[in-house]
């Protein structure tokens, strides 16, 4: 039997490429779609054609699994309510927004044992995937420093509200690339330097982040989690890593993968992006991990360790200096 599936919101962008892979799966089957807020949903439902389900409770009864694509300030409360019911979740990142908020989804995971996996699709980037087994393999020795960003377009909407998001640009963009350098080194972060800026719109939210991570071994990183990119870039975003190492360098471009196609008569330019889809990558694992009864590879350990990264940049902030973290 495929894995019955059901849909919690449909207030972040990213819900329309998971119902996309979802549906492309052959062993998943999207049962329904819950929402609170009507007039959000029903416009969603008719869309795509997916049943709305009036009560959460209600999809929660026909569904073995959830993927969870709300505002980051309710993953907590949605990710008990689906681990109360026996469902494993997928949840959007960052996985929550406080601590009281991931000791809240730490409990209902332990006590129900449901498998709950964060959303991080740059995981299975087959780009980094070769990094990671370069690295491994010791092709430029023992890693001394990275260099690494994760550029993008403001999203605008609830994501600039910090009582849905719980920030800007540094919580929405950091927990991506840590999840990353947690997963190449093996280590924990264990000290945060963060700067920011509203340098491209001037709000009260951060546009632009910078940051400095440290871990146990000596090695440190560099982060740029902006909003940085402008509507005429050409892609939305970027992730990029500098390795380096003490016999040489590795450098990934994850989206780099493109074509120029120019055409005449008027002339025109535009970039067509090629490669493999992350997403599906990520919902495949998902999926295969709870029909097969096992851990994923990325787990929600995971995104509260790359979340408690991005929340001690605003420590940071605030204390105008570096701040440790537990390891």
């Amino acid at each position: 039997m495929p894995l019955r599936v059901g849909i919690l919101s449909t207030a972040h962008l990213h819900v329309w490429s998971y119902v996309a892979c979802l549906r492309a799966h052959p062993d998943a089957e999207i049962v329904g779609v819950w929402d609170d807020e009507i007039e959000r949903a029903e416009p969603f439902a008719q869309k795509s054609g997916i049943p709305f389900v009036g009560f959460l409770e209600d999809l929660l009864a026909a569904v073995d699994a959830v993927v969870i694509v709300s505002e980051n300030t309710r993953h907590a409360e949605m990710v008990e309510a689906a681990a109360r019911a026996g469902k494993h979740v997928l949840c959007e990142k960052p996985l929550a927004t406080t601590e009281e908020d991931f000791a809240r989804i730490e409990r209902a995971v332990s006590e129900s044992g449901v498998r709950l996996m964060t959303a991080f699709p740059c995981r299975f980037s087959p780009a980094y995937q070769r990094l990671k087994e370069r690295v491994l393999a010791g092709d430029i020795g023992k890693i001394r420093a990275i260099c690494s960003t994760n550029r993008g377009t403001c999203p605008f909407g609830w994501f600039v509200e910090k009582e849905k998001s719980g920030g800007g640009a540094m919580i929405d963009h950091v927990v991506h690339v840590t999840d990353l350098l947690r997963d190449l080194l093996g280590e924990e972060v264990v000290r945060v330097q963060a700067q920011v800026g509203s340098n491209m719109y001037e709000q009260e939210w951060e546009d632009t982040a910078m940051l400095t991570l440290e871990f146990p071994d000596g090695v440190f990183a560099s982060l740029d989690s902006s909003w940085s990119r402008p509507k005429t870039y050409r892609t939305w975003g970027d992730v990029t890593m500098n390795v380096v190492g003490d016999t040489g360098v590795i450098e990934l471009d994850m989206f780099g993968q493109e074509v120029h196609h120019y055409h005449e008569g008027p002339v025109t330019h535009s970039v067509v992006p090629f490669g493999s889809n992350m997403d599906a990558g990520m919902v495949d694992e998902f999926v295969r991990a709870c029909l097969e009864g096992r851990e994923p590879v990325v787990t929600g350990f995971d995104g509260v360790q790359a979340a408690r990264v991005a929340l001690a940049g605003y420590r940071s902030l605030e204390a105008g200096q570096p701040v440790s973290l537990a390891v």
